[in-house]
Formats: structure tokens, C-alpha cells, sequence
């Protein structure tokens, strides 16, 4: 039976790249179905005005599946009531800037949204933060939520997730669909490890040519996003976009029968990774609950990429230790 109760879904930074990428998707019904939605479109005060632009443009649209849309600058009127939060918004990384920096200024932001959300979202809310440094912005946002689980936060993997199931596709003469069981470990940085080792493709366990996966593979996934800057001269947005209608969308509805995905979560000690950091793993979503997938037999290559994304997660956890409360 569908659920004909809105969902409400709220959006940091939707007037921009990614946010316009993303919110017609979502209001025509790609990330949830057949679920009518209700829009909170949050900028900031200096994008107002574009933020009216572009609830003007979905009115025009009219989507049946949108039965309301707001649009505001305040943090709190934004979340208030909210089933699902998608944080996009966050300052870029800008010329001489170190990445303690971008931490810091950006740990900030997320300290104040997550206590927003504490407050005013509803106790259920599912948490995506796509705003980078993503791993550590979540563990920030989910520290200053004392009455919402962990495990009501999570940071976007999916991008890389798919980027390296094309990639194994076209080097195995397939396509995406008829490939199972990636996995990305750890930060959302170049320190990440896409490990196709316990793929799938067309039933049967991947022969990995190891050589190409160490030499070509690994570092074209880690390094892909700076190819599209390069390439179009900004950052990914359309692919972002679908990345993050690709996450709620299992986060919410479930993964596919045998199949896994990648999801950032706050660490519960699996694989034995150190907890209090928010690292990418492999999981099942069933009713809107995510599980690691289990005793998975890591060869001594793997254990050492995982380890060098932990150690990363670990420093940039200490930079930001003040704002953990």
C-alpha cells in the first residue's frame, strides 16, 4: 500500500549546484517513490534571492508528487518537524587553505545544524551530510544531537560507490547493474579504498586482475573528482545529485535482495575499525536500518588501505575535538 503521508524532506544549500540538481528529482518522486514530499529549502542569507528563483521554477514544474515547499534562511524554521535532512551546504575549500581549516570553519556550521536538529527535527530523522570534509562533518553534526542516535547520521560514499561500479563495467565489458558487493572504505578523501575484491559480475565472483586494481583502479576512483574539476571546471553536481537519491533512497525503501552498499556511519568497532569516527563500510538497509555487513576475510592490501583512511579519519577527529561537546 503507498504511503500517502508527506514526507518532509529538508535541503541545506539548495540553491545551489548540487541542491538545483537535486530537489527536482526529489519532487518528481525519484529518491522516495510514489510518497508525496514536502520541501525545506534552506540557503543562505546571500542566496536568497536565488532560492526564491528556484521555488518559482518548481511551482512551475508542478509535480503532483510536492504537496508544499518552503523556503527559508533560519536553520531551525528549516528543520522544524523534519523526517530526512540533507546537508549540502558548506564553505569550499578556497586557494591556501589547509584542510584544518576547512575543518575547522566548516565543523562550526555543522556543530550549530546538528544541534538544530536535536532540537526542532523530528526523533527519527535520517541525516545525510554531503558537505565536505563529509566523514568528520558528520561526526561533528551527530556529536552536538544528544537525544538522536549515531545511527541516525550518516556521510556520502555513494558518489565513489558508483564511480567505481562504472568502472569495473567497462573494464569487464558489463554494466553497473549486473555488478554487486562494491565497497568503499573510510574518509570520503584520497585516502578512500574502493575494494572490488568481493564483487559480483553476472552472478559469479569477480576475477580481479589485482595488478590493474592497485595500479589504475584505486587511484582513478580516489582521484575522479578532481578529474571532472579539471574537466568542467567545477565540481561534480549532477552526479552528486544522484548519488544522494541514491543513498536515501535505500536508507529509507532498503537495499536490493544480495546486495550491499557503501554508506559513511558512525563506527561501531567493526572490522575492527576505532569507533567515534564516521567511516565508510558496506551495509544492508532493511526498514530503515542499516547493518555492516559481517566477516568479511580482508587480505593483508585491504587491511592496509583501510588503515591508512582510519589513521586520517582519527587526525582529522582530533583538529576538530573542541566541537564534539
Amino acid at each position: 500500500m503507498t504511503n500517502t503521508k508527506p514526507i518532509k524532506v529538508a535541503i541545506t544549500g539548495a540553491a545551489g549546484s548540487i541542491g538545483y540538481s537535486l530537489i527536482f528529482r526529489i519532487a518528481s518522486g525519484a529518491m522516495l517513490g510514489n510518497r508525496p514530499v514536502v520541501l525545506h529549502l534552506i540557503e543562505a542569507e546571500i542566496a536568497a534571492k536565488q532560492l526564491k528563483g528556484v521555488m518559482m521554477e518548481l511551482d512551475d514544474c508542478a509535480f503532483p508528487l510536492l504537496t508544499d515547499c518552503i523556503g527559508v534562511t533560519d536553520i531551525k524554521k528549516g528543520f522544524e518537524g523534519v523526517d530526512l535532512a540533507i546537508l549540502v551546504g558548506a564553505k569550499p575549500r578556497g586557494p591556501g587553505m589547509e584542510r584544518k581549516d576547512l575543518l575547522k570553519d566548516n565543523g562550526e556550521i555543522f556543530k550549530i545544524q546538528g544541534q538544530a536538529l536535536n532540537e526542532v527535527a523530528s526523533k527519527s530523522v535520517k541525516v545525510l551530510v554531503v558537505g565536505n570534509p563529509a566523514n568528520t562533518n558528520a561526526l561533528i553534526a551527530s556529536a552536538n544531537a544528544p537525544d538522536l542516535s549515531p545511527k541516525q547520521f550518516s556521510c556520502m560514499t555513494r558518489l565513489d560507490h558508483n564511480r567505481a561500479l562504472t568502472m569495473l563495467a567497462k573494464k569487464y565489458g558489463t554494466t553497473s547493474a549486473q555488478i554487486k558487493k562494491m565497497i568503499i572504505w573510510g574518509n570520503h578523501s584520497l585516502t578512500q579504498f574502493p575494494d572490488p575484491l568481493h564483487c559480483e559480475i553476472d552472478n559469479a565472483p569477480a576475477k580481479i586482475d589485482e595488478s590493474w586494481m592497485k595500479n589504475e583502479f584505486v587511484p582513478a576512483v580516489q582521484q575522479r573528482g578532481g578529474k571532472v574539476i579539471e574537466a568542467r571546471g567545477a565540481s561534480s553536481a549532477g552526479s552528486a545529485a544522484n548519488a544522494i537519491i541514491d543513498h536515501m533512497h535505500d536508507w529509507v525503501l532498503g537495499t536490493a535482495d544480495k546486495d550491499w552498499v557503501s554508506m559513511g556511519v558512525v563506527s561501531d568497532g567493526s572490522y575492527g575499525i576505532k569507533s567515534n569516527i564516521v567511516f565508510s563500510f558496506p551495509v544492508t538497509i532493511n526498514n530503515g536500518e542499516w547493518t555492516v555487513v559481517p566477516n568479511l576475510s580482508l587480505n593483508e592490501f585491504e587491511r592496509e588501505m583501510i588503515a591508512l583512511s582510519e589513521k586520517e579519519l582519527c587526525e582529522e577527529r582530533e583538529a576538530i575535538a573542541d566541537l564534539l561537546g
